[in-house]
C-alpha cells in the first residue's frame, strides 16, 4: 500500500508543481503585456487614426479623410502617414496624393512616395506579414490657425486598384524639444 500511496503524493506534487509553474507563467504574461500597454501609450500624441482599406483593395477615387482638432498653434508638431501592407501589394513604393484643409485659407495638395520596400523586395517597417511603416510628412510644422484640420489621402498609382495596402494611418506629435523625431519605423 505504501508504493500506491507514495504515487498518489508523487502525483499530487507534480500536479501542485505544474499549478505554481503555470501560475508563475500567466504572471509573468500578463506583467509583460502591461509594460507594453504602459510603454506604448504616449499621452503627448495630439492624434494617431488608421482606416481599414476595404477589402486591401485601394480604388483610385477613394479618398481616406483624418480630422483633428488644433487648440494651440505656437507649438509645432510631427506629422506622420503610418502604412499597413501585406505580402500582396505589388510594389516597392506607393504615391499618395495628400490635402491638408485648414479651418480657413487655402487648400495645400501635396504628392507623397511611400518606399515599402528595399531593391531586392524585402519589407520596411515592422512586422512579419503585415508591414507597419510610418513617413514624415511634415516636421517642425507650425499650424496657421486654431481650428478644425483634415488631411485626406488618395492612393496616385497608375492601377486604378491596388492591392495589398490594409489600413493606413495619420499621427501627430508634438515636436520633441531635442528635435530628434519620435517612433519613425522604416
Amino acid at each position: 500500500m505504501s508504493t500506491g500511496t507514495n504515487r498518489i503524493q508523487t502525483n499530487r506534487q507534480t500536479t501542485s508543481r505544474k499549478r505554481k509553474m503555470l501560475s508563475r507563467i500567466i504572471k509573468i504574461i500578463l506583467m509583460a503585456g502591461g509594460c507594453t500597454l504602459f510603454f506604448a501609450c504616449d499621452s503627448s500624441t495630439l492624434y494617431n487614426q488608421y482606416q481599414a482599406i476595404e477589402n486591401t483593395a485601394w480604388t483610385k477615387d477613394k479618398v481616406y479623410y483624418f480630422t483633428f482638432e488644433i487648440d494651440d498653434n505656437t507649438i509645432s508638431y510631427d506629422i506622420f502617414m503610418d502604412i499597413r501592407n501585406n505580402n500582396k501589394y505589388p510594389y516597392q513604393n506607393l504615391w499618395l496624393f495628400c490635402n491638408e484643409e485648414p479651418p480657413m485659407g487655402k487648400l495645400k495638395k501635396d504628392t507623397i512616395e511611400c518606399i515599402l520596400a528595399d531593391e531586392f523586395g524585402k519589407w520596411h517597417g515592422h512586422g512579419i506579414s503585415l508591414y507597419e511603416s510610418s513617413y514624415p510628412i511634415r516636421s517642425n510644422y507650425l499650424f496657421p490657425f486654431t481650428g478644425q484640420y483634415t488631411f485626406s489621402f488618395r492612393q496616385g498609382m497608375r492601377d486604378s486598384v491596388i492591392i495589398g495596402i490594409q489600413e493606413i494611418g495619420l499621427r501627430v506629435i508634438p515636436t520633441s524639444p531635442s528635435g530628434k523625431r519620435p517612433d519613425v519605423k522604416k
